[in-house]
């Protein structure tokens, strides 16, 4: 699984609202679009692309943790500098090796130069068994 992260305000930023960064202009934008655009159509020629999603923004987000035995719902996350998965990929590929130059094709991917210069993404294998709890 190949993972990609943002903030809120990255997410504002890339939609034209007011934040903390510069805005993205209509060209970045449509800039980003066609890469993702060609990335996902090359996995999917490929046969490797499994599944792909970017996600809502994380204010669309609702955080679960248990405080003193009991779940406790709040909305967020909406810490300034806390970043959260903004998308992801499922490939199968013939390596591990081969899904992290597959990422690592995701450096070339356009935006503003100081989102660029802090993108960027993980790559982790899912597990396909499950622990022995038998023997």
């Amino acid at each position: 699984m190949i993972l990609t992260f943002a903030s809120q305000q990255d997410y504002q930023a890339m939609t034209g609202q007011g934040s903390s960064q510069p805005v993205w202009t209509q060209e970045d934008y449509a800039a980003l679009g066609a890469f993702m655009d060609a990335f996902n159509k090359e996995l999917l020629d490929s046969g490797e692309l499994v599944e792909t999603r970017g996600l809502s923004t994380p204010v669309h987000s609702r955080r679960v943790r248990l405080q003193e035995g009991v779940p406790v719902v709040t909305d967020g996350p909406y810490a300034e500098s806390e970043e959260v998965l903004a998308g992801y990929w499922v490939v199968e590929c013939a390596s591990f090796d081969r899904a992290t130059e597959i990422a690592s094709r995701l450096a070339n991917c356009p935006g503003p130069d100081h989102l660029r210069a802090r993108a960027y993404a993980d790559v982790r294998p899912i597990d396909e068994h499950q622990p022995d709890f038998e023997g």
